[in-house]
């Protein structure tokens, strides 16, 4: 449903705009795909635009993404105001994943207004989704961070964690960024140590998301205990434990990659 482009196209009349408002997605109420607002209505709004940029084609027809002002008081009637996890689960997981690209979009060229080298401002390239600095050839790309995150299988169990900074007590699948000269494997068994104390092996590729809590790019893992007893890191982790299958806490949504781990292995247990 959704192809990327870069290459700006002609106006058109058939232009849809997920807009941000303060940091926030705004969402009509009364359309069918509440994020996607149609160029007409966005015009009629008479809000300022700060800054747009073209992410690709919706169902054929071009998308933008646009960063209203402050100043901006949209309709609280019609629009609801949030960050992309009020839509997760909610929203087809292309849309959301649509969502995410927008805000990552607007936050690298915020965030890369002036070079980091010589100081100088810099212009966005849409031909090349790319910022450049004309004075010093600098150039910077939307950034990524890549993570990797594991279900730990124990025969029918699975070990789950809740976070320290979950705001509910969801279990979830650990998750750790990739340092600087790791591969995937590497963080995926440092980080489970540190995390929970255990050690693991068979490590097997599931899927990749992307993940837009900011810039994330999950690299999903399935990894067989080997070892040790669950020590939890005091800082990240609040408590972890081993579930079984049809005795679980409450989990992410099957829309995150780790509600993905969890179901593939709950499915593979009972075929």
């Amino acid at each position: 449903m959704f192809r990327p482009d870069n290459t700006i196209p002609q106006a058109s009349v058939d232009e849809l705009h997920i807009v941000f408002h303060q940091g926030q997605l705004l969402s009509d109420m009364r359309l069918a795909e509440g994020c996607l607002i149609p160029a007409e209505q966005v015009r009629h709004s008479g809000w300022n635009e700060v800054r747009r940029q073209f992410l690709g084609y919706w169902r054929d027809r071009p998308c933008y993404v646009v960063e209203i002002h402050e100043v901006d008081e949209p309709d609280p009637l019609q629009y609801q105001k949030g960050n992309l996890y009020h839509i997760l689960g909610r929203v087809d997981e292309q849309l959301f994943a649509l969502a995410g690209r927008a805000q990552q979009l607007l936050a690298w060229e915020r965030d890369h207004q002036f070079c980091g080298r010589c100081g100088q401002p810099m212009r966005i390239d849409h031909q090349e989704r790319a910022m450049r600095c004309d004075p010093c050839r600098v150039i910077n790309y939307p950034r990524i961070a890549p993570c990797v995150i594991v279900l730990i299988t124990r025969g029918e169990e699975m070990l789950l964690a809740r976070n320290a900074n979950f705001p509910q007590p969801m279990y979830s699948t650990l998750a750790g960024f990739i340092e600087a000269g790791e591969s995937a494997e590497e963080t995926l068994i440092r980080e489970v140590r540190e995390e929970v104390g255990v050690e693991v092996n068979n490590l097997r590729y599931f899927q990749s998301q992307s993940w837009p809590f900011p810039n994330q790019l999950m690299l999903g893992f399935f990894a067989d205990y080997a070892g040790g007893d669950i020590v939890c890191d005091q800082v990240e982790i609040a408590d972890a434990q081993w579930f079984h299958y049809s005795d679980l806490p409450l989990i992410p949504p099957v829309a995150s990659i780790s509600g993905q781990l969890i179901q593939a292995h709950i499915d593979s247990m009972q075929r």
